[in-house]
C-alpha cells in the first residue's frame, strides 16, 4: 500500500483504473476524508489541502479534528509469549516496549 504523511495525518493512495487517477483517503481516523488527482505531484497538494481544510472546518466547528494513532497500543497475549518477548527484550539489553517497537516496525515494512 502506498501512502503520504503530512501534519501527523497519512493517507491511503490507490489507483482507480475506472476513474483514471489517483485517490487518497484519510487514514486511522474516523471522519472520512478523500482526494484524488491524476499526478503525484498534484494528489499530494490535494492531499494536504484535504488535511488544510479539514483542520479548519474542525476549528470553525469548535470540535477536536480526529487524531490518528496515539501510539500506545494494549494487547493481550498468551503469558508464554510476553514470557519469550520480556526475555529477549532483557537479553538484547531493550525495555520490552523498544523490542516490540522494532519488532513490529520489521513485521510492517
Amino acid at each position: 500500500m502506498n501512502m503520504m504523511h503530512y501534519k501527523s495525518y497519512s493517507a491511503r493512495i490507490e489507483y482507480s483504473d475506472e476513474d483514471q487517477c489517483l485517490v487518497g483517503h484519510l487514514a486511522g481516523i474516523q471522519d472520512l476524508i478523500g482526494f484524488h488527482a491524476e499526478s503525484v505531484a498534484e494528489l499530494r497538494k490535494e492531499f494536504e489541502e484535504a488535511v488544510d481544510d479539514y483542520l479548519e472546518a474542525c476549528e470553525k466547528l469548535n470540535r477536536k479534528p480526529q487524531r490518528p494513532y496515539s501510539g500506545k497500543l494494549m494487547l493481550r497475549i498468551d503469558p508464554g509469549i510476553h514470557a519469550k518477548a520480556a526475555m529477549r527484550a532483557e537479553a538484547e539489553g531493550k525495555s520490552l516496549n523498544a523490542w516490540a517497537q522494532e519488532a513490529l516496525q520489521r513485521a510492517t515494512t
